[in-house]
């Protein structure tokens, strides 16, 4: 996985370049991080950066849920989970 390049841009930018802060979000896969008063405020993306990172984030908190799981004994054998789950189907059908 690649590093998100990032530039720093002023919030006057946003406004007077928005055109050009978009190109770079989408055509560069840059992040733009817009300041005010020299400090950061909000952070622009590509739309199709934007679902990568989700996607991105949605599984490691699923990881970090299932690693938690086997951490506390939260576990059953892959036998009966498959069972449950025949049965689940079998109800839907019916």
């Amino acid at each position: 996985m690649l590093a998100q390049q990032e530039v720093i841009r002023p919030s006057a930018d946003l406004r007077n370049h928005y055109n050009e802060i978009s190109r770079q979000c989408r055509e560069n896969n840059e992040a733009v991080i817009i300041t005010v008063n020299g400090r950061g405020d909000t952070v622009s993306l590509g739309y199709e950066e934007y679902k990568r990172m989700k996607a991105r984030i949605e599984l490691l908190e699923i990881l970090a849920e299932a690693d938690e799981d086997v951490k506390y004994g939260r576990v059953a054998p892959m036998k009966d989970t498959f069972n449950d789950l025949r049965s689940i189907l079998k109800e839907d059908k019916d």
